[in-house]
């Protein structure tokens, strides 16, 4: 192979570049080889050897430069995101072992179970149970706006945007018909074809990257949202177990909640049961 610079002077000075034999690294064809088979003198010998080390080693990528105007969708999500600037939220996390609802996905993936449904059906019944993080704060009228209606929302990355389709009364609904429900959001998500119900109507949100490889993060506090919940991979770790090491699988979840209506122990409290739930009471989940 030959460098960028070793090829325009092969070029300028009619040097076949099969003909030359590379002495730079891995026998790469620098400029010098190619002036030394042209017959004339090496350019190190006139040019410091600073300037020789600065050519580039390679072509140039063709990478995206300049501004680009939002799109639409863009627009909004950077609208979004200014607007959580104005709630005074807070994070908590707790690591959650996976053991459990593994098998439970295990066992119901056959028929069409998704993660993200029984994910979200776990932080649906323990919603019920802490209505204070379903509810959001009103400045207006300086109220706690609770919802009788458990709308859980989940965030999905989508061509140029992101969007959060809700599954509407996540709590009253069996897992199979969550699962099916959820495909069908999504497939709408992908085709920009969801209506504003379909979006727009969380009453709590999910955004899940453990898909990624994402070990932990935080999320932004949607605006008009009490809470939200980070949700990272699954990853082994080693614990004690009566005098044995045992390997488990852990995940961490963090609750971005917002200060005004939301305290400290309402977070620890909910993720305590989320925690329940997800560790020992997998059947919940599925009844």
């Amino acid at each position: 192979s030959a460098s960028p610079q070793a090829k325009k002077t092969a070029k300028a000075n009619g040097v076949d570049l099969a003909t030359v034999q590379g002495t730079g690294l891995g026998g790469r064809i620098t400029v010098d080889d190619v002036l030394a088979a042209a017959g004339k003198p090496a350019q190190s010998a006139s040019k410091a050897p600073a300037a020789a080390s600065a050519m580039p080693l390679k072509e140039s990528p063709e990478l995206p430069d300049g501004p680009v105007k939002l799109t639409g969708m863009q627009s909004a999500v950077a609208k979004n995101m200014e607007a959580t600037m104005e709630s005074p939220s807070f994070q908590v996390s707790r690591s959650i072992r996976t053991t459990k609802f593994d098998e439970l996905y295990a066992s119901l993936k056959p028929k069409g179970v998704t993660v993200s449904a029984l994910l979200a059906k776990a932080v649906a019944l323990t919603l019920e149970k802490h209505p204070i993080v379903n509810a959001h704060y009103d400045k207006a009228s300086n109220s706690i706006v609770y919802h009788k209606n458990i709308n859980v929302a989940n965030a999905v990355a989508v061509d140029g945007g992101l969007i959060t389709p809700v599954l509407q009364n996540c709590n009253l609904l069996d897992i199979l018909s969550l699962s099916a429900m959820w495909k069908d959001l999504v497939g709408k998500a992908k085709t920009g074809t969801l209506s504003p119900v379909e979006y727009n109507s969380g009453t709590f949100t999910v955004s899940n990257l453990g898909m990624f490889g994402v070990s932990s993060f935080g999320s932004l506090l949607p605006s008009g949202s009490g809470a939200i919940l980070a949700i990272g991979g699954a990853n082994p770790t080693v614990e004690m177990v009566g005098n044995k090491l045992v390997e488990v699988k852990k995940m961490e979840v963090t609750l971005t909640a917002d200060h005004r209506h939301i305290y400290g122990a309402d977070a620890a409290l909910f993720l305590k049961d989320l925690a329940l739930i997800l560790e020992t009471n997998t059947a919940e989940i599925i009844l």
